[in-house]
């Protein structure tokens, strides 16, 4: 019965999240049809190049924003109202612009912006964070495989139909298209069995210095931080940055970077990355340009095209993996997938034959969906609190990564050719991989000769026991030690791949 009931319980939430999914696609396939619209019209408006870089960069730097801020809204509001809310201000923005007079429509394109990067990167932060909490933590890596999967259909749909949508239907249709997406995600996120209101705990100070205690006593990388003799005034009081029973104050972004082994490493990689694919970007209407003067889009289509096909393979082929062997492609895939996509990508550049170029698009599709899956199955082994702020320090690198990026691979454009910026970009990427797959498989290493010698030890024990039987005291201790003092244990385990979070 208790079987039973445990997996009708997982039958559901797999299909509440396959709606969420379904919804989130939609959303997203009016986010890119948006990227072009807006843009496009951006500049119908203001007729000027330099304001559609302005209303990227305003974009940018809300969602900038929002990554810092995602901890705190989330500590005070439950994830599903963070994102039904996101949603919904969105679809009110494009409806804002819609309706705003012809003097007015300027500041509200700007205004605009601001508001589709702030709840776009909210949104995202709050459902990465919130994956495990949905489906389970053993079906995560399933459940970010089909989120990609989602994404890169909604994205290619998006990228190919907004020239014929802004043609033959105008902009206030586009708009008026990208709302109603909006409004069918938020709606598809009312459906979840979440609370909506303010999360438990409304004092965020408290709940962020409950979580950071645990955190700090969970996870072994942060654990001394205990003040030393000496370090208070008087017995009690407590100083500057100081909880009451002594510890410092940590900021939680600083546990989320120790909680995880070569989690800041890898963080610091994922923005070299979005550096990496801002160059990419910004070089292929360039490239495709020099390829065919008179139809520059057939290439870049072609290209996203064939790259979206090769992410949903590869999706299809990690959620058998993970179905089968029960495992995920853990920290390692996130380093090699780097090396493959950015490799790929600088290919991709490189004047090859359509046929070699269609294969290359192919493989960087491939790569780019398995560092997705594997960079936020990683993240997500974090406990709950820590989680977010990872996330959401996540969000604030890749924007800025990205950010920098375009402004200056646009400069470096304009110099040199698109194969030498995006090989420089690129390449970045995969020198900085390559340090961080070094240090992986040096953690693996370590970790498997402890877990040698762990293993060693209870096999004396066992040895003893058996020269002295019936033993209950030795048999007592032998068990409290399994599970208090033993490497064994949860606490010092948890190194399977480097993702693995103590306490979690």
């Amino acid at each position: 019965m208790t079987s039973g009931t445990a997996s009708g319980t997982a039958a559901l939430q797999e299909r509440r999240y396959r709606i969420l999914v379904t919804g989130y696609a939609i959303s997203s396939y009016g986010t890119f049809l948006n990227v072009v619209a807006l843009s496009l019209y951006v500049y119908a408006v203001t007729d000027r190049a330099l304001a559609v870089g302005v209303f990227m960069a305003v974009r940018l730097a809300a969602g900038f924003v929002a990554g810092l801020a995602a901890a705190a809204v989330l500590a005070r509001w439950a994830a599903k109202g963070v994102m039904f809310w996101a949603n919904v201000a969105q679809a009110v923005a494009l409806l804002l612009l819609v309706l705003a007079p012809d003097g007015f429509r300027t500041g509200t394109l700007f205004a605009v912006s601001a508001v589709v990067g702030a709840s776009g990167t909210l949104f995202m932060v709050t459902l990465r964070s919130s994956i495990p909490d949905m489906v389970g933590e053993e079906r995560h890596t399933w459940a970010n495989s089909l989120m990609v999967s989602g994404r890169s259909m909604a994205m290619v749909a998006g990228f190919a139909s907004s020239g014929v949508v802004v043609s033959l239907l105008g902009y206030t249709a586009a708009f008026l298209v990208d709302m109603a997406t909006f409004l069918v995600c938020a709606l598809t996120v009312l459906l979840l069995p979440m609370p909506m209101g303010p999360a438990r705990g409304n004092e965020r100070g408290n709940e962020e210095t409950d979580s950071q205690g645990k955190a700090v006593e969970d996870v072994e990388d942060v654990e001394d931080v205990e003040d030393g003799p000496g370090s208070q005034e008087e017995e009690g009081a407590d100083g500057p940055g100081l909880r009451p029973d002594g510890r410092r104050r940590v900021p939680a972004a600083l546990v989320a970077l120790g909680a995880v082994p070569v989690l800041g490493l890898m963080v610091a990689l994922r923005g070299i990355d979005a550096l990496g694919s801002s160059s990419h970007n910004a070089a292929l209407p360039v490239y495709s340009t020099e390829l065919d003067a008179d139809n520059p889009a057939v290439f870049v289509s072609v290209f996203w095209c064939v790259w979206a096909l090769g992410n949903v393979l590869v999706q299809q082929v990690l959620q058998r993996y993970t179905k089968r062997t029960g495992r995920s492609v853990g920290a390692l895939g996130f380093g090699l997938g780097t090396i493959a996509m950015s490799g790929t990508f600088i290919l991709a550049f490189a004047g090859l034959p359509w046929a070699a170029t269609v294969l290359v698009a192919l493989l960087a599709g491939a790569a780019d969906g398995l560092t997705e899956v594997s960079y936020t199955s990683h993240l997500q082994t974090l406990p709950s609190p820590l989680r977010t702020h990872a996330f959401g320090l996540s969000a604030t690198v890749e924007n800025l990564g990205f950010g920098v990026g375009m402004i200056v691979v646009a400069a470096a454009l304009d110099v040199f050719t698109p194969l030498s910026v995006v090989g420089v970009a690129h390449g970045a990427a995969i020198v900085l991989a390559l340090v961080y797959v070094a240090r992986v498989l040096r953690g693996q290493g370590e970790a498997q000769v402890e877990e040698s010698q762990e293993v060693e030890e209870p096999q004396e024990g066992e040895e003893a026991q058996e020269a002295v039987p019936g033993s209950e005291a030795r048999d007592g201790k032998q068990g409290d030690q399994g599970e208090g003092e033993s490497g064994a244990g949860p606490a010092r385990g948890g190194h399977r791949d480097g993702a693995e979070v103590s306490g979690g």
